[in-house]
Parts: structure tokens; sequence; C-alpha cells
């Protein structure tokens, strides 16, 4: 497979592994005014540096997401915007000058964008769930390095497509050469084995063809007729047969798209229309807006999307904010809606680590008010507009907005989070300062303990103990305030049932020898702090 190389690439290959994990600070909660719809409320947005908070969202969220759609910088060389899409920006010169070192000087902008991108995505793959996909935004600047770099993350088998978005109308007076009316979205799976078939719920444009009804309407909606005939070329003798018809035989010019069983058996059940016209027989099938089961017929997920505008975004935040030029190039909440309709459940799971205006949030919220679903969304933003524009924008979503045609509120809510301190010095030891639940929390992601298998200290076993299953039993015997010591007198106060294949405690010291620990399936994890302070 071809492999992509630029200046810098084995400074940020494993710099993922580096980033250490912080906590995430809840600054408020907010939800909707009351009277607003029901809608999602367990979302999140949250302020800083989005490599950082991507590995922050590791211990609660790996392998949890079903879709990522992002947008990031676009890498054009223009430092005027609000959301600066160079990484000229100052913070990601620091970022370059710490991870890639002097090399970084001399950079091209392809090379820094790289950089920035390659332990983004590797956070992001991990973040994925087996059935997830992640859709990625982008010009043509660095989308030919990007589909290469997306390639070597996710594996070429995993590339579904790169969408063509047709984001204007037309235009092109200041084009000296060609006028570009398009955008990428690539697309690419975790494992594409695991998605299945695609399809969208049918549009109202296509739901204006079905206006025909008949004795089944009640269940399988009204029908459209579609030619049982066929032009194809791939010549098959089992689909050429006569359909009977009063006393006559019809013939097909070439072939029917049916076998002759499922034929008569739909003719049968009055599934198919013959008529005449000019004098020639035509042979139609009743296509239902819905299945036997009522629901209905979805629609194929096409590679190129049209009749959504670039416009269109920055007329909403014109209706928000009175001000189009409050946020530069917004996407539409419109093109992001069609693709989380064909890539997730009613209860998924999305994220956006290039935030922005808050786009995807307003999509998801959309398409919930839409289906009665209770998709969530967390948001990343680096920038100082987090709070001022990606969050507004969303209260605004679900408060409603605009004076002079007023956009009702999708309801929901959302918790605001800062990054926080990491939870390891430099010198890899525990942070205490974070605090004893996110102590915990960090060890029980450490351990592979799954969520229903985790307990909180005022269970009736232990407050030291973190989680059990049927196989193992886990204790981090912890104290902010003295160092601990795994002997009998903490063996005696613990009483979990039946005795568990293994037992893992984790402490400051173990005062008990390896024969016992061994007999009795007891394994020792000493705690990283330092204790010669107490």
């Amino acid at each position: 497979m071809p492999t992509l190389t630029w200046v810098g690439k084995d400074k940020v290959v494993n710099h993922h592994h580096e980033v250490p994990f912080r906590v995430l600070n809840k600054q408020y909660t907010f939800e909707a005014a009351p009277g607003t719809p029901t809608n999602s409320t367990d979302n999140r947005i949250i302020h800083g540096d989005n490599l950082e908070a991507l590995k922050s969202l590791l211990p609660e969220f790996e392998g949890k997401v079903k879709c990522i759609y992002i947008d990031p910088p676009y890498n054009t060389g223009n430092e005027g915007w609000i959301y600066n899409d160079a990484v000229n920006d100052p913070k990601m010169q620091k970022w370059l000058g710490e991870v890639v070192g002097k090399e970084g000087e001399d950079l091209s902008r392809h090379d820094k964008w790289l950089c920035m991108m390659y332990p983004r995505l590797k956070l992001l793959r991990r973040l994925l769930a087996e059935d997830g996909v992640i859709l990625m935004s982008l010009d043509g600047n660095e989308q030919r390095f990007a589909e290469l770099l997306m390639d070597e993350i996710f594996g070429s088998v995993n590339r579904i497509e790169t969408f063509i978005w047709k984001k204007s109308y037309g235009g092109g007076a200041k084009s000296k050469q060609v006028v570009n009316l398009h955008e990428y979205v690539i697309c690419f799976a975790r494992n594409k084995e695991s998605i299945g078939e695609i399809i969208l719920p049918p549009s109202d444009d296509a739901r204006r063809y079905y206006k025909f009804e008949d004795e089944k309407s009640a269940v399988r909606g009204p029908y459209r007729l579609q030619p049982l005939a066929t032009n194809s070329m791939d010549t098959r003798a089992n689909l050429r047969y006569a359909i009977p018809f009063n006393g006559k035989e019809i013939w097909p010019e070439k072939q029917w798209q049916w076998s002759r069983d499922r034929a008569l058996a739909a003719l049968a059940a009055n599934e198919i229309v013959i008529n005449e016209v000019r004098g020639r027989l035509s042979v139609n099938y009743k296509q239902y807006l819905r299945d036997t089961d009522g629901e209905e017929r979805g629609s194929k997920l096409y590679s190129i999307v049209e009749s959504i505008y670039t416009q269109h975004g920055t007329n909403e935040i014109k209706s928000m904010f009175g001000d189009g030029k409050a946020f530069d190039f917004p996407k539409p909440s419109s093109v992001v809606m069609h693709f989380l309709q064909a890539f997730t459940h009613n209860d998924s799971l999305i994220l956006d680590s290039f935030a922005g205006s808050g786009t995807t949030a307003h999509a998801v919220l959309k398409l919930n008010a839409q289906d009665a679903g209770t998709r969530r969304f967390i948001l990343v933003e680096t920038m100082d507009y987090a709070e001022t524009i990606t969050a507004e924008r969303v209260r605004r979503v679900m408060n409603g907005y605009g004076s002079s045609k007023p956009v009702e509120g999708l309801g929901g809510g959302f918790d605001y989070y800062t990054i926080g301190d990491p939870l390891f010095t430099a010198d890899d030891l525990l942070n205490e300062a974070v605090g004893v639940e996110a102590i915990r929390g960090y060890v029980a992601y450490t351990e592979g303990i799954r969520p229903e298998d985790q307990v909180t200290p005022d269970n009736p076993v232990s407050p030291y103990l973190l989680g059990r299953n049927t196989d193992t039993a886990w204790f981090f015997y912890y104290e902010p305030d003295r160092p601990t010591a795994l002997d009998m007198e903490f063996l005696g106060g613990v009483q979990i049932g039946d005795k568990p294949g293994a037992t893992i405690i984790y402490a400051d010291r173990c005062l008990l020898s390896s024969d016992f620990m061994t007999r009795n399936g007891l394994i020792f994890k000493k705690i990283p702090r330092d204790i010669s302070r107490f």
C-alpha cells in the first residue's frame, strides 16, 4: 500500500501515547427553557486543546462513538478568519515546536497540517465504535494528502467513499482558472464489514411520487408504479417469460426484472398493474412506501450531495446572531444531518472535535426532533469562541431564536467542560490534586473494567472496591493523606461473597508473603505515588 511521508512524521506517529490524561472540569449545566420539546440532555461541549480532550475522553468513551464528523482547518493560509484555518496559529506553532522540535521551523504548510492531524486521528480511531464511521470535510488543499493519511490510520480496506458536496450553485467571478463548486467529505469505517447496508430515509421529494392507494395502504402506505421490464444488457434466460393477461401473453422486449414465480405471485396479490398504452400493454409493479412490517422504504446514499449550499450555513448563523459574519463559512446543519441519517441510529453518540460554530450539535438536535431520537453529541473546540459562539449557538438552537421569523427551540441540554490538570506529574506519579474520583476512574479504565462491572465507593462491600465480575474483583486501597498497606487487617475488613478467580488490589505497600498471595489468588499492584512525604 502506498504510504505518505512528510517532514516531522517520525516525531508524531507515536505522540498520542505521550499526550497526558487530564481531568475534565464541569463548569456548568445548561437545560433548555421549560416548554421546549424533549431532546437529548446528556451532551457535552469541551473547551480546550482537542488533542488533550480526545485523550481524556478515552476512559469513558473508547470504542463507543458511532459517528465522528470533523471539519478541521482546510489549511488555505488565510490568517484572517475567526476560525483560524491555518496551522500557523500561535497555539499550533507552540505545539509543533514542542513535539517536532527545531525541525518544525522548516516545515511546509502541508507538513504542519499532517503533523497536527496524525495524533488526533489516532485518538479518534480509538474512540470510534466497531461499527462506527468517521467523516472529514476538506477542500482540495489537503484532501489528496488526507486520503493517504486515513488509509494508513484506518486501513484502505475500510474506506467507504469520498463524497462530493456541491457547496455552491454558481458564481466564480473572481476565479482566474476553474470555478470551484465543491468540497470533499472523506468517509472511513473503523471496520467496514460491521457497517452493513447504508439506507437513508425517503426524502420529501421521493414521497411525493407515492400517490396511489389500494387495500394495503393502512400498513404499506401509498404506492408508485415502476416498470417490470428492464433494458439490462445482462441477458438471463430465466427472466424472459410470458405474463398471462386476459387470455393473452405479454412478453418483454428484453427481459423482466423479477423471476417468473415472483412476478406471478405479485400478480395474484394485486401488486402488478397492466394497462394498455397506445395499443401496447405495459406491465408495472406497485412499489409501496412501506414494507410488510410498516417500515418506510429507504433511499440509497449517493456519492454526490446536492441542493445544500454554503449559503444555507451562513443564513443559519445570521438568523441566530444577527450577523452572517459572526462565524465565517459555517457548514449548513443539513449537510451534517444528511450523513448522520445514513450512519447513526436514533440513540447513537456523535463526536466533533473541531466543533467550530456547533453545526454538528445543531444537526443532532434537528434529527432527534425529526425522528424522536435520543442521539447525543460531544463537541470539542480549541479556540476562544467555544463559549461565545459554539455553546451559544447550541443554547439558541435548544431555546429558539430569531425575531422577524422566530425558530422554535428544539429542547435538550448539555454540560460545559474545560480541560483540567493531568492525572500524572512529569515524574509519572499520580497527581493527587485531581481528586479520588478521577483517579479511581483512570485505574478502572486501565484495568479494562466494563462500566457495568464498576461500582461507586458507597457500595456495601468496601469503599475501596472498584469493580467486580465473575472472574475478578478489583480494589483500589487509596487514601489521599496517608500511605496504605495490603495486610491481614485490610483483608479482614473485606467481604466480597463468592470468591472470584483473582483479586487485584492496589495499595502503596504489600505486607503479605508471596506464597500467601499466590494461594489466595491475590495480585498486588503498587499505586504510583511518592509516599516518602508522609
